[in-house]
Formats: C-alpha cells, sequence, structure tokens
C-alpha cells in the first residue's frame, strides 16, 4: 500500500474532485459504503465570505467617493437634494441630470463652519448620524477571541487525540501490534548467550500452559544490561517479534512530567493498557531515567520522579505473573538503580548484553553487510579482528560509511580499501589532509609516531603494528599508529602492561633522542601511560613495595569511562608511597625505551624519512626494516 507521502495520482485526483463536490467520489463503486462525513469550521468561514462578497458586489447600491470640493459645487448648483452628516463623512444624493437617476455619494467630512447655513439656502434635507460604538467595541472583543479560537482548535488537531489538555496522565507508549514487529532473533547477532536467556521469555509468552502445568512461574521482570550499542533495544524487539505478541515500547523519562502526578498516572495507564491487551510485552529504556536510587536528591523532599518510581514499583507488585505480560527495561547504568527494583519478584532476572568477540563481530557484519555490494577480496573475519571493542551500533557504522565512501568514487563494490579508510574514520576521526603545518612540525610528528610502532615492533607483547600515519584527523590527532590485535583480550599479565607502557613512551623518547627537546604532542601518551601505572600499583597489587594490596578507589559507572575523583582509603603516608611507585614504574619504562630506540636508530631515522615522504607507512614496511615477518590474523 502506498504511503501518505506516496499517493497515486489517481488518489490525488479523488482528493481534488472531493473538494468541489463535497463527500461524494465520481469514482466510488455503487454498493461501498459512503464515507463518513466532516463537518470543519472553515466550510462556514468560506461560504460566509462568498456571500459578502456577491452582496457587496451585486446588490448593494453604487456609491462615488467625490471630493469635497465637487460637493460643494453641486451644493452651489442645487444638484445636492438630501445629506446625511456624521462624524467622519458626509453622504447623500446628487439629483440626475436629464432623465438620469439619482447618484448616491460620499465624502471626507472637513471642517467647515458655514456647511449648515449653505444646506439651509439651498433648501436641502439634511439630518445627523448617529453611530453607537457597543458594536465596535463587541466585535472588537468577538474577533480576537474567535481568532484565538480557531488557531487553539487547529492546533489541537494538529497534536491528534491524545495531546488534549486533559490527555496528559495517558501513557506515551509506542504499541507495536503482533505483526508490526518485524525483528526477529535472526536479525540479533553477536549476544547468543543473551538470546538464549531470553528464549525461556519467548516460550512462555507462546505456551504459558507448558509451565503452568509444573508449577512455575515465569520471572515478572527481565532487564537487559549492557554497553550503549550493544543492542538491547534491538534485542527486546526480537523477542516480541518471535513470540508474536503486541509490544508497549517507551522511554524511563516519558514518564516524568513538569506536572506532579503525571507520572504515576501514566504507569497506571500503561499497565492498564497492557492488561488488556496480554500476552504482551512493556519495554521501558532507559530505566536508569526513572529508577534512580531513592534518598539521594540533594534538595530533599518526595519529588515526581521517586513518586512515579513508587508507582512503577506498586504495579509491578500487583502483577499476577500468569496474565502473560512481561516487563522487560535497559540500561547501562545498573549501579544507580534503586535497589527495590532489582530484588526477586520485580526485575528477577538480569541478562547481560556484552561486546561481542570476533565471532559476534564477523556474524554482525554480515548481518549488516547484507545488502551492501562486497568485493570479493573482503574478509569480515579480518575486518572483526580489526575492530576489538566494537559494538553493533559501531559495526552498523562501519559498514555504512565504508559504502559512502565506495557510492562518493564512484565504485561498483566495496572493497577492502574502503572499510580500511571507514576504520580509521570511526577509531581516529575524519582526515584532515588540507591542513598547513610547517616542515619542522611534519617531522616531529614522523618521528613521533616512528617511535611508537618501533617500540611495539621491538617489544614481546605489543599487539603488531597495521598502519603508520602522519595526516592530521579528528579533533587533536596530528598523526597515529594503528596496532592490530591477533586475539580477543580479556586479562593482561605484567608483562603485557610494561610493554603497552613502553609503547606509550615510544613517541616522547623519540622526540628527546632525536631533537634533544620535548613537544606537547605526548600529552594523552602521558595520560594513558599514568593510569595503567596507576592501576597496576593501586588496582592489581604489582608493585613489590606495597605487597598484595587493592586500594580501593570510587565505585564508578560499569559502562561508562571512569571517574576522575577517587576517594581515598589509606593514609597520606601511603599515598606518597603510591606516587613514588607510579613515577618508578613509568621511569623504568622510560629507561627501556630509550635503549630500544638508541639501539635502532637507523631504523627509526628510515621509518621518519618514509613517513615524510609518503605520509602513510603499513606495518608489513616496518617489518621488512626489522626482518621480521608478518604476524597471520
Amino acid at each position: 500500500m502506498p504511503s501518505d507521502k506516496e499517493k497515486r495520482p489517481e488518489e490525488n485526483l479523488r482528493e481534488i474532485l472531493s473538494s468541489f463536490f463535497g463527500t461524494k467520489d465520481p469514482f466510488r463503486k455503487k454498493n461501498a459504503l459512503p464515507p463518513k462525513t466532516h463537518f470543519s469550521i472553515w466550510y462556514f468561514l468560506i461560504v460566509f465570505f462568498l456571500l459578502t462578497l456577491v452582496q457587496h458586489y451585486l446588490f448593494s447600491p453604487k456609491v462615488e467617493t467625490i471630493s469635497y470640493s465637487k460637493f460643494k459645487q453641486s451644493l452651489t448648483e442645487g444638484q445636492v437634494s438630501s445629506v446625511t452628516i456624521g462624524p467622519e463623512s458626509i453622504s447623500g444624493t446628487i439629483k440626475g441630470r436629464e432623465g438620469k437617476r439619482d447618484q448616491d455619494f460620499v465624502v471626507v467630512r472637513v471642517d467647515d463652519p458655514g456647511l449648515i447655513k449653505d444646506l439651509d439656502e439651498h433648501k436641502v434635507n439634511y439630518s445627523g448620524l448617529y453611530q453607537s460604538k457597543f458594536l465596535n467595541n463587541l466585535l472588537s472583543w468577538i474577533i480576537p477571541l474567535g481568532l484565538f479560537f480557531l488557531i487553539w482548535r487547529y492546533a489541537m488537531k494538529r497534536m491528534g487525540p491524545g495531546m488534549g489538555v486533559m490527555s496528559f496522565s495517558k501513557s506515551k507508549a509506542k504499541v507495536f501490534a503482533e505483526d508490526g514487529t518485524k525483528i526477529t532473533f535472526a536479525d540479533v547477532a553477536g549476544i547468543d548467550e543473551a538470546k538464549e536467556e531470553l528464549q525461556e521469555v519467548v516460550e512462555f509468552l507462546k505456551t504459558p500452559g507448558k509451565f503452568q502445568k509444573l508449577g512455575g512461574r515465569i520471572p515478572k521482570g527481565v532487564l537487559l544490561v549492557g554497553a550503549p550499542g550493544t543492542g538491547k533495544t534491538l534485542l527486546a524487539k526480537a523477542v516480541a517479534g518471535e513470540a508474536k505478541v503486541p509490544f508497549f515500547s517507551i522511554s524511563g523519562s516519558e514518564f516524568v512530567e513538569m506536572f506532579v502526578g503525571v507520572g504515576a498516572a501514566r504507569v497506571r495507564d500503561l499497565f492498564s493498557q497492557a492488561t488488556s491487551q496480554a500476552p504482551c510485552i512493556i519495554f521501558i529504556d532507559e530505566l536508569d531515567a526513572l529508577g534512580k536510587a531513592r534518598g539521594i536528591n540533594v534538595m530533599g523532599g518526595h519529588d515526581e520522579r521517586e513518586q512515579t518510581l513508587n508507582q512503577l514499583l506498586v504495579e509491578m507488585d500487583g502483577f499476577e505473573s500468569n496474565k502473560g505480560v512481561i516487563i522487560m527495561a535497559a540500561t547501562n547504568r545498573p549501579e544507580i538503580l534503586d535497589p527495590a527494583l532489582l530484588r526477586p519478584g520485580r526485575f528477577d532476572r538480569q541478562v547481560l548484553v556484552d561486546r561481542p568477540d570476533i565471532n559476534g563481530r564477523e556474524a554482525i557484519l554480515k548481518i549488516h553487510s547484507k545488502h551492501v555490494l562486497l568485493s570479493p577480496e573482503v574478509d569480515l573475519r579480518k575486518i572483526a579482528a580489526r575492530t576489538p571493542g566494537f559494538v553493533g551500533a559501531d559495526l552498523a557504522n562501519l559498514v555504512n560509511e565504508a559504502a559512502l565512501l565506495a557510492a562518493r568514487r564512484n565504485k561498483e563494490q566495496v572493497n577492502v580499501t574502503d572499510f580500511d579508510e571507514a576504520i580509521d574514520r570511526v577509531i581516529a576521526g575524519l582526515e584532515k589532509r588540507k591542513r598547513v603545518m610547517s616542515p619542522k612540525e611534519k617531522e616531529i610528528i614522523a618521528y613521533h609516531e616512528s617511535g611508537h610502532a618501533l617500540v611495539a615492533e621491538s617489544v614481546d607483547h605489543a599487539e603488531p603494528v597495521h598502519k603508520i600515519s602522519i595526516i592530521p584527523r579528528g579533533i587533536a590527532a596530528l598523526g597515529y599508529t594503528q596496532q592490530q590485535p591477533t586475539e580477543d583480550r580479556y586479562l593482561l599479565t605484567r608483562s603485557e602492561l610494561l610493554d603497552r607502557l613502553a609503547v606509550l613512551l615510544g613517541g616522547r623518547v623519540a622526540e628527546e633522542l632525536v631533537f634533544g627537546e620535548i613537544s606537547t604532542g605526548a600529552q594523552n601518551d602521558l595520560q594513558r601511560a599514568t593510569d595503567i601505572a596507576r592501576s597496576m600499583v593501586v588496582e592489581y597489587g604489582m608493585s613489590e613495595r606495597l605487597g598484595l594490596v587493592s586500594y580501593e578507589r570510587e565505585r564508578r559507572p560499569m559502562f561508562l569511562p571512569e571517574s576522575f575523583n577517587a576517594s581515598k582509603t589509606y593514609s597520606e603516608e601511603k599515598a606518597a608511597q603510591i606516587d613514588e611507585e607510579i613515577s618508578r614504574v613509568i621511569g623504568e619504562a622510560h629507561q627501556r625505551v630509550q635503549l630500544i630506540l638508541s639501539e635502532r636508530r637507523n631504523i627509526l631515522d628510515n621509518l621518519a624519512r618514509l613517513l615524510l615522504e609518503k605520509e602513510m607507512v603499513q606495518g608489513e614496511e616496518l617489518r621488512k626494516m626489522l626482518g621480521k615477518s608478518d604476524p597471520g590474523v
């Protein structure tokens, strides 16, 4: 069926004809039911306007506007038969000449003290005109009020029936019918464990008797927990699509309004609608906007959000599990949720939607590239290996960027080069080849990136270098060294952390060694190196001096970057020892990197010159300089 924006020509013709012939459709079949008629105030206004025009131009007498001098001349000649004197104008009748009919006239009144005397001399029948201001005052109120009423009526019709003044308490949930949710588990990849957990929910919605006859009780609520972009909302829609049940979707922030009590009323209305359409699924996205722990309001009192949360808790408590209504919610901040939400009987089950591994990333890439024309040389397995830490949303954006780049270059297929550039764009930002840089700065950047790359290929546990570039990208990246992991890692040893420290310090040491001077380009490298060293000392117990002690830091969001303000749980003396240990770890890594780059100074110079010439060097060329073989993916 065509949408409203894509109507067929014959439908447009019907609308035009119906506007002329009323509700009758000349193309409608005889046996078809007559369409419903809708009265509109615009019809009345159009008819009133047409009648006014007809009366004004056809039935009203012709009145000629003349000048005051002509009026005085006609009066002197005795042609004026009658006059009506008003406060601002004078109207009357001039006698017709030679058998012509009399002509009505109107003239603007001027200050003429002798007018009455002239009228008496020529024996003209005259009278005064009194104008009541009551009608004018009345119209000055009625017309604005009428316009405001029309504007209000138009706005209410545009907003729809669910947006009226008395409908604030109505739930804003979007309802998808049984056939409205086209997404199934086949459209979800990379989170197999989460899909298996939710298969039980699908089976209950399809065959509830299977569980009820054994006395089993399905969980009332399922909380999807995971980083942004991992597919929590998509997974909830897939559950509804698999079970073929109605799907109520709403965001946690849509419950809370500026009016007191509206949020609680919307919660009641949502659960009332869901009960009437059971079996169904209620999905609340971004639950942390609504379910934040109570009692942390700095202003005190019982605010509107807490009242809404209380109503949600009451509704979930009063919900009978055998009604066939499943409540699903998603959040990326489970640590701030109210404990009452997470107890058994409410959100009984928490499903972790984690970042996909290499197999999951490959499966996600296959789904998103299903309708993309890929070159035969494109290996999605290699692309998945180059994108560790990417979630489903990142991979979808990657495929789209590669397709856009290929289309921009008028290619017939998306090839490896397009994916390679798309990965650089997603990770490092937009390329800035036109940025003007001095030769000295370009040389510093070339040696800086060469230092990173050379150290990465010289230590034992660093990831192999994939690409080195001195082309500026993003907001502040003047160059970058991209490393390609050979496998997904979940644990890091002390040796691997020390090697990462060495790679981060490689750029700064290369500047010291070649120029005898340091620049501001190593700021981000030093920050990351300090974070690694601090974590080794404070969190992982990798300091022989401090022993096997983990110094607690502030509880931070599970899926968000760590917070900067750490709460100290140790003495000032211990804090001084921690600072000394961090400096020692970084200092030893600095000495190690100095030794590596000093021994391979010739390769460092050759690589920097190659970078200045080509602006981009692949990892294979660096390994050839070092006499190493390429690692397998």
